[in-house]
């Protein structure tokens, strides 16, 4: 196996003697100089013979996942020096003598003991990168400097029997050594543990919000703020989203790689013919994955003819019919980072005149707010959405749709122009719509038409719903569309239905996502 060493930086010390502890002798032996760092070159290495170190963590790292994650990382494009910078963003925004509680995510069961796939608190992963259930992070800020912090997790421990039938646990010493937590104890330490923690706290940050759901560490953790008096307690969500709403550079990366795996995936989609909504909502996740994604972002829309009049129609259980348009809602998501992508096309791979008229009229729309995502126009989400409106009012009135009133254009295009986009689809709600949009800033443009089965229109505009969604990363004076490989223009559109031939190149089976392509 062919071996490359890194010198370490101080930050990354703990870590590595983690590893030298966790490994013992066999490390030694592979890795003679115990301070230097490794990663494999998986472009020189064969697949076969493989040697694991023996590192048992309930999530990827680096040693355990060379392929995925680069050194120094703690997810897939993210360092753990950034998750260390977002707690000192996150410092500054609190008061001195003050504590911040997120309470982690539990796994949930759809019946049984059959569960469905963990989704982690993403506030919590955002300012750590873990990404285990049952668990609880505390960051206390002790004066007005921003790194007097202490930065505490409550975690599940090791347990051999467990992690037999569940999977691995990172542990206390994991998240320590591994995600740079000051100091850590077992979940089940938690009502004796926090008390003294509070105790030391003028303002307690915690999301008290009851309409949220309710685990048991919540449940615990307000009880502990209930019984510690006259405590302040203060709602982090807001502060949490205006971090979060602005993307690092390492961020964006992240996002325009899962759009233009997903971009790509649908190019390939439109080259083929699908009878069945629930083949084409498969063919496009597979695509996603072996892109490189790791799963689709959310349940995709495949609605075919009057299907496509619910805005989140997700039965796709559909046929399709050759007379008829499919509109799909569908993206990939990467390192937890969302795409979110919507195409509208003709099932028979030729758009007809009324087709070809509504879409080409709900893609003008799009492509004017698109010019408008720049923050040097001193815009807001909300600004975006009126001039929408007003863009849609004149393509009515150009397709010959009646005397349009702004009443008629949100009824025949009832929903927003766009949302926050991150680690949720619907990134940060908290963040208000109406402040302007900021350099870093990644939002979805995504105007639709909907035409009921009514008299009132054009028989052959009837049943028709269109919807057309790419991801824009606001700049200074300019914008950047993280989704721009997926073809959209009706020409391009026609010639790859027709042909059946894709000209972009796509690669399957990706080992590197964030090597490749």
């Amino acid at each position: 196996m062919s071996i490359t060493l890194q010198n370490n930086d101080k930050s990354s010390n703990k870590r590595i003697m983690f590893m030298v502890m966790l490994c013992g002798n066999s490390f030694k032996k592979i890795h003679p100089n115990p301070g230097l760092r490794y990663y494999s070159k998986a472009t020189n290495e064969k697949f076969y013979g493989r040697q694991r170190l023996p590192i048992y963590t309930g999530q990827a790292i680096h040693e355990t996942r060379p392929y995925l994650l680069n050194p120094g990382e703690l997810t897939p494009g993210i360092t753990a020096v950034e998750y260390y910078q977002r707690r000192l963003k996150m410092s500054s925004k609190l008061q001195s003598d003050s504590c911040l509680i997120i309470a982690g995510k539990d796994i949930q069961f759809a019946s049984g003991a059959v569960f469905y796939p963990f989704q982690q608190d993403n506030d919590l992963f955002y300012l750590t990168g873990w990404n285990e259930p049952n668990s609880v992070m505390v960051i206390q800020k002790h004066s007005e400097n921003d790194d007097d912090i202490t930065f505490t997790m409550f975690v599940q421990e090791k347990n051999a029997f467990a992690e037999q039938w569940e999977g691995y646990r990172t542990g206390i010493e994991g998240v320590q050594e591994i995600f740079n937590a000051d100091q850590a104890f077992g979940i089940n330490q938690l009502r004796n543990k926090l008390p003294d923690m509070l105790k030391q706290s003028e303002v307690i940050f915690f999301n008290d919000n009851l309409k949220d759901p309710l685990n048991k560490n919540r449940t615990d953790i307000i009880r502990l703020i209930n019984e510690g008096g006259l405590l302040r307690t203060k709602n982090y969500k807001r502060i949490v989203a205006d971090i979060r709403k602005v993307k690092s550079d390492a961020e964006l990366k992240i996002m325009r790689r899962a759009g233009q795996i997903s971009g790509k995936s649908y190019n390939q989609a439109f080259a083929k013919r699908f009878r069945n909504e629930r083949t084409l909502a498969s063919y496009l996740d597979h695509k996603f994955i072996s892109g490189g994604c790791d799963k689709s972002a959310y349940i995709p829309v495949v609605a075919t003819g009057s299907n496509a009049l619910c805005i989140h129609y997700t039965r796709n259980n559909d046929v399709m019919f050759d007379d008829e348009m499919v509109l799909v809602d569908a993206s990939g998501s990467l390192g937890g980072y969302c795409s979110d992508i919507s195409r509208t096309w003709p099932v028979s791979g030729k758009f007809t005149t009324a087709q070809r008229d509504l879409y080409q009229s709900v893609l003008n729309v799009q492509k004017q707010c698109i010019e408008l995502c720049k923050e040097t126009n001193h815009l807001s989400l909300e600004d975006i959405h009126q001039e929408s409106l007003k863009y849609m009012k004149q393509e009515l009135k150009n397709l010959g749709i009646g005397n349009v009133k702004n009443w008629d254009v949100e009824r025949l295009y009832p929903h927003y122009i766009g949302h926050n986009l991150g680690l949720d689809v619907h990134d940060v709600p908290e963040a208000s719509r109406y402040e302007k949009l900021q350099d870093g800033q990644a939002i979805t443009i995504e105007p639709g038409l909907y035409i009921p089965d009514s008299e009132e229109f054009p028989k052959y505009f009837r049943n028709v719903g269109i919807r057309i969604e790419d991801d824009i990363a606001i700049g200074k004076d300019t914008y950047a569309n993280l989704t721009v490989e997926a073809l959209k223009e009706i020409s391009d559109l026609e010639r790859v239905m027709n042909d059946g031939k894709v000209l972009d190149k796509f690669e399957e089976d990706v080992i590197c996502p964030l090597s490749d392509g």
